[in-house]
């Protein structure tokens, strides 16, 4: 009887959940102008942090972040924007797209306003996340984006540019720029995958509702009829209650990534988290604290002096090339920039080789042809977030650091995070190999699948903790 109760109860719970969760999609269809004016209030608060720090003077080695507005923005571009849109879109999906984002903002309203050309082919290449995703990691790297807003101006301001001249000559009223070329849509996409909140479409009431109604705009180019994922869904809510057949509702963070079938997955999803997310981005994070580049830096300018060849050594390369500010004594000479394209290049290829390869052989061990290398790569996928919000957090952590504010919690967090991560995409890899034809193929695969967890939370370990060697 406490059973029956303690199921109905649960039941209840769950349809209040998704009325509810029903009622706030409804309510992002009927306010629209609400998002819309949300979306213009971040535009101007963006443009005003992107332009006005580019043109003040460096700060004081004393000044606070609450009372400099060069520090104030890098604070808030670096130290809240990223690793915070990073961990939303793996709470809520891409509302961060749908709601907030001034490119896409500003790119859909250029498309309705522009030249309504079709979207070229050359555009619909499915490499030009990772391609854009990598040139803008290690571009920003190369000039100090972190830290100086004339070097975010030029990234952020350039892809914003790009944005709305994509925008204006292809699609109308659409969003090309980020389904096709937005540096961040990869990385967002994979994120999204184990999101507990998504739009559900339910493709038998879709059918079964006559009704002749205008078709929902769907800015980010879905066919929403036969959507499945998170992972091109905006959440914008513009097509909630279409048809009485699309709702935001509650699911597993697993269930996207465990149904997934070997078709649904793409060899581009996997490069991107494993040489994208996993590989390029944790080297970036991690260049300018590691001992390793010092000596290859040390060893490349000895040898460079002895043969008396010193025009690699030279740092008069132009800003925007280079990171050049004589006034707060941070230059990178020629050897500095190769150094860190061989670096985050080199590193994140080897670290991104050294995790595919287990993943590789436990698909093959587990010798299941509805398991391929590609689908299992996807049970990384809140690791690898877990990282990327770490990496991007020591940016967050410097700044409070500089305000004396204690971070004696700090390495705790890091270690649950860590846990949390690596737990999740243990389980997700165990399921997704459980189905082995034999328990010895299943454990034997599962281990060799765990190299990868461990690898990453070694580097992590070594960056964070100093494990065995400083990285």
């Amino acid at each position: 009887m406490h059973e029956m109760s303690a199921t109905v109860s649960c039941s209840a719970a769950g349809k209040s959940g998704g009325n509810v969760l029903a009622r706030i999609g409804t309510a992002m269809a009927r306010h629209r102008r609400v998002i819309i004016a949300i979306q213009w209030a971040v535009i101007i608060f963006y443009l005003s942090l992107l332009v006005i720090p580019a043109f003040r003077p460096i700060p004081a080695d004393d000044a606070h972040l609450y009372a400099n507005l060069r520090l104030f923005a890098q604070f808030m571009f670096w130290g809240i924007w990223w690793p915070f849109v990073m961990l939303s879109t793996m709470l809520l999906g891409r509302a961060w797209c749908g709601v907030f984002c001034p490119e896409g903002a500003l790119t859909e309203f250029a498309s309705r306003h522009g030249l309504g050309r079709a979207i070229p082919r050359w555009m619909r290449w499915s490499g030009w996340p990772f391609t854009a995703f990598v040139c803008t990691t290690v571009y920003g790297q190369l000039i100090s984006v972190y830290e100086y807003p004339q070097a975010a101006l030029l990234v952020l301001g350039g892809s914003t540019v790009a944005a709305v001249a994509v925008g204006f000559i292809y699609g109308k009223g659409k969003r090309v720029w980020c389904r096709y070329l937005c540096p961040a849509s990869g990385v967002f996409a994979l994120l999204a995958k184990i999101a507990p909140l998504h739009f559900r479409v339910d493709e038998d009431a879709w059918k079964r509702n006559a009704e002749r109604v205008p078709m929902v705009n769907c800015a980010p180019l879905i066919d929403i009829r036969h959507m499945k994922s998170a992972s091109a869904c905006h959440a914008c809510g513009r097509c909630s209650d279409y048809r009485g057949a699309v709702q935001l509702a509650g699911r597993s963070p697993a269930s996207e990534i465990l149904n997934n079938r070997n078709r649904d997955v793409t060899s581009q999803e996997a490069i991107i988290l494993i040489f994208g997310v996993i590989g390029i981005a944790t080297a970036a994070f991690l260049w300018s604290s590691s001992r390793w580049f010092v000596h290859m830096k040390i060893i490349a300018a000895g040898w460079l002096i002895e043969r008396d060849s010193f025009a690699l050594l030279q740092d008069n390369a132009p800003w925007w090339l280079l990171t050049h500010y004589p006034a707060a004594n941070d230059v990178f000479t020629w050897l500095d920039g190769i150094g860190i394209l061989a670096f985050i290049l080199g590193g994140g290829i080897a670290l991104g080789a050294a995790v595919l390869v287990p993943l590789w052989l436990a698909a093959r061990i587990a010798s299941r042809t509805a398991l391929s290398w590609q689908r299992l790569a996807l049970a990384l996928v809140p690791l690898a977030g877990v990282s990327i919000f770490l990496g991007l957090s020591m940016l967050t952590l410097a700044h409070l650091k500089a305000e004396r504010i204690s971070l004696e919690w700090v390495p705790v967090i890091r270690v649950l995070l860590l846990t949390a991560g690596s737990g999740f995409s243990a389980w997700l890899g165990w399921r997704l190999i459980s189905s082995a034809s034999s328990a010895m193929r299943r454990l034997t695969a599962f281990s060799v699948y765990t190299l990868s967890l461990a690898l990453i939370n070694l580097i992590w370990g070594m960056a964070f903790f100093q494990i065995f060697f400083a990285i």
